[in-house]
């Protein structure tokens, strides 16, 4: 379809000393090539050439292309891109364009992406981790110690752990059709909050939790959680393209726009913003907006190749290139179950494992792997044992916040890991096993964040 640019190929292993070298190793490569043959001719035998198994079947991602076409022309989401990787080969493709409207313009694999909760482990629970390998947080200390502002209501059991396993007990979300505006004011009403349930007791998604670890990291580093993600995370990895309030770098051309409102009302969730404005290069999120752009939340912008390069960080345990921004201890932290054993969602510090957010994992990859979402409809899904992960970005709330491509999570899952070739997905060593409670949540308390992933 138009618009569509796609790549498959594996990653550059050369280096500039290479290409100086490659003609001569051409020339000795036809001379022994040609030996052999003579070799073959007078012995009468036929000498195969070595050959080894790809790591990704390409004949299967067409299936995935046929997947998320198919929600295009359904009109669930304007465009799209896709990422899977596997041992330093990667398929990578662009869909659709920016909006619906005659002439939009073509997503391209360059193009930039709000990716909302994906906010939480490219940049919030990995500045926390940062913090915890220079002994400045300890991830079983009351937040409290950090935050003495959030005594109070049944908060001061809750931990640091807690808040990274949404077992906090903390409600879903902060109000946004309240007048409040900035930071001050978040924290202020995330404080004012009383837990619902004994913190370590019971998993609930909530936004409320990473907006504290947010603002815990400026506290506690005495910079801005933008700056301190640019510094320690994004600049030292390369991704040039990530970070927040993305129209202080990025022209708007290159972003995909995300909701369009039409008109405000009372409980709309957009009541900040005027009339007819177009989202674009601007948080979809409201709470993020009413803190100014910047929170633990969300609000991070990214392309599709700076994100594979942070998933490709997480695979080889913290370093990417020869440059380490995390410890493999930390990796370690991310990646495995953190939360209660009694809780039977299954997170780790930061991402989830075994819970009702883990639709994008389908039905192949083993428990174990481990990911998370978007609520503008975005995937980062890495699984450890086969070295494999796939990144999906869209703006499946355009134009107006109501389309649910959750059915394409699954499948997505599915897909990519049919794709991997040479792995053995029915015997995996180290899987987790099924929970021996399907993750639920409790009716007594609302069970999810309204702005979470679908």
């Amino acid at each position: 379809m138009a618009g569509e640019w796609q790549r498959w190929h594996r990653l550059p292993l050369a280096t500039p000393a290479m290409d100086v070298q490659m003609p001569m190793m051409r020339s000795v490569t036809r001379l022994i090539a040609v030996a052999l043959a003579a070799i073959n001719l007078l012995t009468g035998c036929a000498l195969m050439p070595p050959t080894t198994m790809p790591p990704l079947d390409s004949s299967r991602v067409t299936e995935i292309d046929t997947a998320i076409e198919s929600f295009i022309v359904g009109g669930q989401l304007p465009g799209a891109v896709f990422w899977l990787e596997r041992q330093g080969a990667s398929y990578q493709k662009a869909f659709g364009k920016y909006t619906f409207e005659p002439g939009a313009k073509a997503v391209v694999l360059d193009t930039v992406f709000d990716v909302a909760s994906l906010t939480k482990v490219l940049a919030t629970a990995p500045s926390v981790m940062v913090l915890v390998e220079e002994g400045k947080v300890l991830l079983d200390a009351p937040v409290i110690h950090y935050l003495p502002e959030c005594g109070g209501g049944g908060k001061e059991a809750i931990t640091v752990r807690h808040l990274l396993t949404h077992t906090s007990g903390l409600a879903a979300g902060l109000p946004t059709n309240a007048p409040w505006h900035g930071e001050a004011a978040a924290l202020r009403l995330a404080c004012a909050q009383t837990v619902t349930h004994s913190p370590g007791s019971f998993f609930r998604y909530s936004d409320i939790n990473f907006i504290l670890l947010g603002l815990l990291v400026q506290r506690v580093s005495g910079l801005p959680l933008n700056e301190f993600a640019a510094r320690r995370l994004f600049g030292p990895l390369r991704m040039k393209d990530t970070g927040y309030l993305p129209l202080q770098n990025v022209a708007a051309v290159r972003i995909a726009p995300t909701q369009k409102v039409r008109e405000r009302h009372a409980q709309s969730l957009h009541a900040d913003l005027p009339d007819d404005q177009t989202l674009q290069g601007i948080a979809h999120d409201p709470t993020i907006r009413l803190m100014g752009g910047v929170g633990g939340s969300a609000g991070i912008f990214a392309t599709i190749s700076d994100v594979a390069r942070f998933a490709r960080m997480m695979l080889n345990e913290g370093e990417l290139e020869g440059v380490r921004v995390l410890s493999r201890e930390s990796v370690q932290l991310m990646s495995r179950v953190q939360s209660p054993p009694s809780v039977a969602a299954r997170r780790s510090a930061g991402w989830d494992i075994d819970s009702p957010y883990s639709r994008p994992r389908g039905s192949v990859f083993p428990l174990g792997s481990y990911g998370h979402t978007g609520f503008t409809g975005c995937i980062l899904w890495i699984d450890p044992f086969s070295a494999t992960f796939y990144v999906f970005l869209s703006n499946r709330v355009y134009p107006d916040d109501k389309a649910n491509i959750l059915e394409l999570y699954g499948r997505l899952g599915t897909l990519a890991a049919q794709a991997v070739r040479g792995f053995d997905f029915s015997n995996v060593a180290g899987a987790l096993s099924a929970s021996p409670a399907p993750p639920a949540v409790s009716p007594a308390a609302p069970p999810t964040n309204p702005r979470s992933s679908r």
